[in-house]
């Protein structure tokens, strides 16, 4: 006889759980501490109080476009006449 006729069985690998030994699949690695940390890291990020919540807009400091639309401080107190008795007159 040949040992294509007879093949050996393999040896099943079997794992130690919290819920008793348990066999594994053939090609199959179990799930480590580490396959599970890196999923959660390559997730999108969500607020933990609300996963459902939009993001709010980005409207201060460079990217702030209401702010851009209003008028500067010295302009207003230049034509306030409370302020300037003598305000330039540019015509």
């Amino acid at each position: 006889m040949t040992a294509a006729a007879n093949p050996k069985p393999a040896v099943a690998l079997t794992e130690q759980t919290e819920q008793g030994e348990q066999m594994l699949v053939a090609g199959v690695a179990p799930v480590t501490t580490r396959d599970r940390l890196t999923m959660m890291a390559l997730r999108p990020m969500a607020p933990r109080r609300n996963p459902n919540a939009s993001q709010k807009p980005c409207d201060h400091g460079l990217f702030d476009e209401v702010r851009r639309d209003q008028i500067d401080l010295i302009d207003f107190l230049n034509a306030c006449p409370a302020t300037n008795p003598n305000p330039e007159h540019k015509e």
